[in-house]
């Protein structure tokens, strides 16, 4: 029990703190523009933190291939099971499929996996948000409109800094000085303003049927535990890299997925945000115990 608590003190509390913060300025309506503050964490703080970490020695070039592909994988398996789970259940595949297969890796994944295992976790954690961010821009469009925005998925510029970091991490060459500096420095705007902006948009959610918002979500923690034994089985992870790709399967399902549900599914928005808001009050428990008794 003990245990339990210190995670929850070093690694949970800071985070739960900056959501908290984000959610009472929701609460005051005090001034806070989502879109600007997301345009800044994707334009400048993601491709900061990518370069400054990777290119750094966190990881080495050929781990991080892994990580990349682990995190596909991942996808596909929450992917597969939330289709059959959503027939079964005879719920809208258009509507559920993409916040029951894309995770919540930058918002709440990526500060934890620093919290938890520092640079090596958070370069692990960068290589799953540089994949679900892509699925994000591409199934998750695709479901509930019908068809992928790759127009904006090419624009966004961690895609372009991921690119950079691979040829600096073959080549072994190393960012000029001032540039890494200056890198270091913009990399620290991300992490807080994402927890900003999750406590923020979970404020302004509207949601409803929270019997299913409940169901789906202890479904979702199952396909938590099936991907993290499929993942860390087949790739050859040890150490703080698999405890942290554990840690990210128990991610709960992305935000940013209800975007696309709230404009062109309107009718079941409010039981996908709750589904998505629940979800995420139970990574309050489930974090601290896979801290505890498997990602430790």
């Amino acid at each position: 029990m003990d245990v339990i608590f210190g995670h929850v003190v070093t690694v949970m509390l800071p985070v739960l703190l900056c959501v908290l913060l984000g959610y009472g300025l929701a609460a005051l309506k005090a001034p806070f523009d989502r879109k600007m503050f997301g345009g800044l964490v994707a334009n400048v703080g993601y491709p900061a933190l990518i370069l400054s970490h990777l290119a750094k020695d966190h990881i080495e070039l050929g781990a991080f291939l892994n990580v990349l592909l682990a995190a596909a994988c991942m996808i596909l398996i929450f992917g597969v099971l939330g289709f059959g789970v959503l027939k079964l259940l005879r719920l809208p595949v258009q509507a559920y499929l993409s916040p029951m297969m894309l995770s919540n890796v930058g918002n709440i994944g990526l500060p934890v996996t620093t919290l938890a295992f520092g640079a090596e976790g958070a370069a692990v954690a960068l290589g799953f948000v540089v994949v679900v961010l892509a699925a994000i821009f591409t199934i998750g469009v695709a479901l509930p409109i019908g068809k992928p925005d790759f127009k904006t998925l090419a624009k966004q510029p961690v895609i372009y800094a991921v690119m950079v970091a691979l040829v600096l991490m073959e080549t072994g060459w190393s960012l000029p000085g001032p540039v890494d500096q200056s890198l270091s420095i913009l990399a620290g705007l991300a992490v807080p303003i994402m927890l900003l902006t999750l406590g923020h948009s979970l404020a302004t959610l509207k949601f409803g049927n929270l019997g299913r918002a409940a169901t789906l979500s202890v479904i979702h923690i199952c396909f938590s535990v099936i991907a993290a034994l499929a993942l860390t089985s087949v790739f050859p992870f040890s150490g703080a890299q698999q405890n942290a790709i554990i840690l990210l399967c128990f991610m709960p399902p992305s935000v940013a997925t209800y975007l696309a549900v709230s404009q062109h599914r309107p009718d079941d928005a409010a039981a996908v945000a709750g589904f998505i808001f629940l979800s995420t009050l139970m990574t309050l428990l489930t974090l601290p115990l896979v801290l505890t008794y498997w990602a430790a």
